[in-house]
């Protein structure tokens, strides 16, 4: 690949070495090649579920433990609104209020969005701030709806199909209305607070930075008020140096119409990164749009406060474990009851050579599997959602392990992985807690635990030409692909994602 004068400045300016892109359009000519499934995680195989003795038993140890422990909520938060309202744009550019009757335009598309929408719309915490807006400016009924999608949608109006999604109005309070961002900070008090104090930390666009700002000093005052607690709030965005470069069908780097370099931010993968410059002995992770109203928040902090009672329960033998190999009296019962700890509670698994490795060896594996990081994984029951799934995996070099798969990296041409693709009965919420220090307390770098070969090649379209893009490993999927990984079964409630419009009329987020 020759670069330009051009070129090198642009990826100079990017922070971008020629290497990374060389490499990049290595990846592209090799493919990714699909997963190897070996089966799917079950309850008992791959997924714990503990009794009501023992979950209360984990939230005693991290209820004890975390006042002396620093905790961290870190919350992916740069998504659009966009895609939340795709069937309602759809609606605007179809119906037309002055030539067709609404119940008509019901009849012949069969739109059940646009229909659960208007059934329940009275229950949005924005209908009353947009019918306020609208007043007086239609004729009909019809033509009001039309005119609230409008309002509600596109830039003249309240531009709300381009806002930050953690800035919409979700919950209705009666005297104000709540964004997913105002829903975070009072969940941090539920879970993640240590002295009055909370520490949170939002991956977002660049562009909302003074919206978020602005939503933080009325949100934050008002949540600081009622419950007593200060609040660190900081944030990042995605790095352009994680950008990845797009290609044409042939390989060859895609230029835009002025020449330079076609380079595209490389999905939710890339934010690892900004994970890796957070440091606290316990971080939670958790998307933007998964919050509830309080009837269900004391559900979700007991969810949490399990996850990270077992990791501090884990992570405390890991350490003694971890410790102990760096020393001198290694017996070989030492070792097997290492090499079990590993098997049984961090779910590694072992080649069938092991046994046959000199003590030397054995030692540098044991202590390779268990100075990693750590993430405790909440897995609700399958109900049909879209997105990733618990699985055991064999990779190229024949080892097995534990990953959350989406159906994307799976071969769909092959009946036998698709069959243990269907036999999967959990999914993962993203919902995540995580210990990222060593038994010395020092951090590890997290960028050397990502399986690069978990990416994903998508086609898209530039300007009406063909071309090929790179996903990075996405965040909880390939770029954890290497940290130790337990499953835990949490409840249902726990996870009240906001796809589309429409679940926000679901109760989890109806506040009466």
């Amino acid at each position: 690949m020759e670069l330009t004068e051009a070129d090198k400045k642009q990826l100079e300016k990017k922070g971008i070495s020629k290497e990374k892109v060389l490499g990049q359009i290595e990846t592209f000519k090799e493919g990714i090649p699909f997963v190897r499934l070996e089966k799917a995680a079950v309850v008992s195989d791959g997924i714990s579920k503990f009794s009501e003795a023992e979950e209360q038993g984990l939230i005693k140890k991290f209820e004890d433990a975390k006042k002396k422990i620093s905790l961290l909520k870190f919350v992916p938060a740069s998504g659009a609104a966009s895609r939340m309202f795709k069937a309602m744009f759809n609606f605007l550019d179809t119906y037309d209020p002055k030539a067709e009757k609404f119940e008509a335009y019901l009849d012949r598309t069969k739109d059940k969005d646009v229909k659960a929408f208007f059934d329940g719309y009275k229950n949005f915490a924005f209908y009353d701030l947009i019918q306020k807006r609208i007043a007086g400016k239609t004729s009909s009924k019809d033509e009001e709806k039309y005119l609230f999608v409008k309002e509600m949608l596109l830039p003249e109006g309240l531009d709300f199909g381009f806002y930050p999604k953690g800035l919409l109005p979700f919950h209705d309070y009666g005297k104000h209305t709540a964004t997913p961002f105002e829903e975070h900070l009072k969940e941090a008090i539920a879970y993640a607070q240590v002295n009055n104090e909370a520490n949170l930390h939002f991956t977002i666009s660049e562009q909302h930075g003074e919206m978020f700002n602005k939503e933080f000093k009325t949100a934050g005052e008002r949540v600081a008020k009622d419950a007593k607690t200060s609040f660190t709030v900081n944030y990042s965005f995605q790095k352009p140096s994680t950008d990845t470069i797009a290609v044409t069908l042939d390989n060859k780097p895609f230029r835009n119409s002025d020449g330079s370099l076609l380079f595209r931010p490389a999905g939710h993968g890339s934010l690892i990164e900004n994970l890796n410059e957070q440091d606290a002995d316990i971080i939670f992770i958790k998307n933007i749009d998964n919050v509830v109203v309080p009837r269900f928040s004391d559900d979700v902090a007991k969810s949490k406060k399990i996850l990270a009672g077992l990791l501090l329960e884990l992570q405390s033998k890991a350490f003694e474990y971890a410790k102990l190999l760096d020393g001198d009296n290694l017996t070989s019962e030492i070792l097997e009851t290492i090499k079990s700890f590993l098997e049984k509670d961090l779910n590694v698994r072992f080649s069938d050579k092991f046994g046959g490795f000199s003590i030397g060896q054995q030692i540098e594996i044991l202590k390779d599997k268990i100075s990693r990081p750590i993430r405790i994984c909440g897995m609700v029951k399958n109900e049909g959602e879209p997105g990733g799934g618990p699985f055991w995996i064999r990779d190229a070099h024949g080892h097995i392990s534990l990953q959350i798969i989406e159906s994307a990296q799976v071969d769909m041409d092959n009946p036998a992985q698709v069959d243990i693709l269907k036999n999967s009965t959990h999914f993962n919420p993203v919902d995540l807690v995580c210990g990222v220090r060593n038994y010395k307390g020092e951090k590890f770098n997290l960028l050397n635990y990502v399986d690069a070969k978990q990416g994903f090649i998508t086609q898209k379209t530039k300007e009406g030409k063909d071309l090929k893009a790179l996903e990075l490993p996405g965040l909880w999927n390939g770029a954890m692909a290497f940290w130790n990984t337990i499953f835990v079964e949490v409840p249902l409630v726990t996870f009240n994602p906001v796809k589309t419009v429409n679940d926000l009329l679901k109760p989890a987020h109806q506040v009466k």
